[in-house]
């Protein structure tokens, strides 16, 4: 019964990377060949590293896979959007079928600076003190 749920594991795990490298030659930008990737790259890495540790059954192969697994899951979100943000800041081409851009009025080209969008508002007056105006 384990041969079965190991091998139902590696084929998924090989499923979900076949899926993710399809994703990659054939989605149109960065973002969305990130999103591929990501997602069921990470997959395919975690259901493989679980086929892994049900086919050994030792506590330490369970103990790496457990590991490898988190660490995947921690790493993958943050590489994907650091990779994003530098293909973006770098001027990679969105896709024409892109239905919003956040970055583009918030993003200056030149100096390379990202606002947050809070820099323009007013601050509000410290706690306890009167704002200019009628008392």
């Amino acid at each position: 019964m384990i041969e079965v749920l190991v091998s139902v594991l590696l084929l998924a795990g090989a499923s979900f990377m076949v899926l993710a490298s399809v994703g990659v030659l054939r989605l149109p930008d960065l973002p969305t060949r990130m999103h591929a990737t990501t997602k069921a790259g990470a997959l395919g890495a975690m259901l493989t590293m679980a086929g892994v540790a049900f086919y050994f059954s030792d506590s330490t192969v369970v103990a790496r896979a457990v590991a490898i697994v988190i660490f995947i899951f921690l790493t993958a979100p943050i590489a994907a959007h650091v990779i994003g943000r530098a293909g973006y800041f770098t001027g990679v081409e969105l896709w024409e079928g892109t239905v919003k851009d956040e970055l583009r009025e918030r993003y200056d080209s030149e100096s390379h600076k990202l606002s947050s969008g809070l820099d323009d508002k007013e601050k509000p007056a410290p706690f306890g003190k009167k704002e200019d105006g009628p008392n």
